[in-house]
């Protein structure tokens, strides 16, 4: 299998996984308490992996100290707007306008390259997915049930494309890739469970004890998506690897449908099939 052939794989399993992390949150009663047991158990789950491989050297010390905030921004931006909105309406806006904020991050601050029919492909790509995001038909933006939502999913948004840009430094710039990431999701929870036990104590103790396998489960499912995403960074181009994890809205949308009653109509198929197109043409430039 050649490179780009796993970096694809890689990037695409990252979009299935992400989609049925959140989908279990999304279910839970408590968004902020289900997201503070998906990343305190995510921690635990690769710790062990921590023992057999480099320690952190002084750069990739200095990009965890700026991921770990990002992350927390990102997090609280994600559970505010899932608390707002369905997940079928803030998912795409999050995910989509990700890939073309993390490609101008890359051009600028990686200094990556990419031939005007990638961009094109990022631009149809993205503008599909935010189709998702459209109110229904006969109601205006101005009077968008949901701007409170949209809002927090957009920057949202932007939190995932700074962290984007920080860890795909961060693993080219560790003595391995895998110790960045291991490092990272070690340190990422620190700031989610704090707010959870400030805010949720008794909350989070109750799911710890009852709902301790759904979180597991959760975890294991970010971790599989997140750590597949940073290591394909360090294989082919950010941008490339963020627009196919974003493709991460289709199968929310559909896995939505069925498992929380969110419609999935012919707008949205359209969508999906504008953005596999879009990736295509990424893809083969």
């Amino acid at each position: 299998m050649s490179v780009q052939a796993l970096a694809i794989g890689l990037g695409l399993f990252a979009a299935l996984t992400l989609a049925l992390a959140n989908v279990a949150v999304k279910k839970g009663e408590d968004i902020l308490v289900g997201r503070a047991m998906l990343s305190g158990c995510a921690a635990l789950l690769v710790v062990p992996a921590a023992f057999f491989l480099p320690l952190p050297n002084d750069a990739t010390w200095r990009l965890l100290a700026c991921s770990v905030p990002a992350h927390f921004f990102y997090q609280i931006c994600l559970i505010r707007s899932m608390q707002r909105g369905d997940l079928s309406l803030v998912f795409p806006v999050m995910r989509g306008a990700a890939p073309l904020l993390t490609a101008g991050f890359a051009v600028v601050v990686l200094g990556e390259h990419l031939p005007a029919v990638a961009w094109l492909g990022l631009v149809l790509a993205t503008g599909a997915v935010l189709v998702f995001a459209l109110p229904a038909r006969g109601v205006s933006l101005r009077a968008h049930p949901d701007k409170a939502a949209l809002g927090w999913a957009l920057a949202t948004a932007l939190g995932i494309a700074v962290y984007n840009m920080i860890d795909a430094s961060g693993v080219r710039a560790a003595p391995e890739p895998l110790t960045y990431i291991v490092w990272l999701f070690m340190l990422d929870p620190l700031g989610i469970v704090i707010t959870a036990l400030v805010l949720r104590r008794r909350e989070l103790r109750r799911a710890v004890s009852e709902g301790w396998r759904t979180g597991v489960a959760a975890s294991l499912l970010s971790t599989l998506s997140f750590g597949s995403a940073l290591y394909a960074y360090s294989l082919i181009e950010v941008a490339k690897v963020s627009a196919l994890r974003e493709t991460a809205v289709v199968w929310a949308a559909l896995i939505g449908s069925v498992y929380l009653g969110e419609g999935f109509g012919a707008r949205r198929i359209v969508a999906a099939v504008v953005l596999a197109g879009g990736l295509v043409l990424l893809q083969f430039t």
